[in-house]
């Protein structure tokens, strides 16, 4: 699922996202730890992986979004 950076901490690698259906989801440091990702900035768009449903939607992954 595609997504745009909405809140970006380089400190603590957390943040949140917007997805394309209007939902924000936040994610934490195990989102990025085993992808290339060491910064976003806001605005940024980002592919991001997630579990669970409704409630409990969770990010597992964020990635850079690559064009196809």
């Amino acid at each position: 699922m595609q997504a745009t950076v909405s809140r970006y901490d380089g400190e603590t690698f957390s943040g949140a996202v917007l997805t394309d259906t209007g939902i924000e989801l936040p994610f934490t440091v195990h989102a990025v730890a085993d992808t290339p990702v060491r910064h976003l900035r806001v605005g940024q768009r980002v592919t991001i992986e997630t579990s669970g449903s409704g409630a409990t939607l969770a990010i597992t992954k964020v990635k850079f979004a690559t064009r196809l």
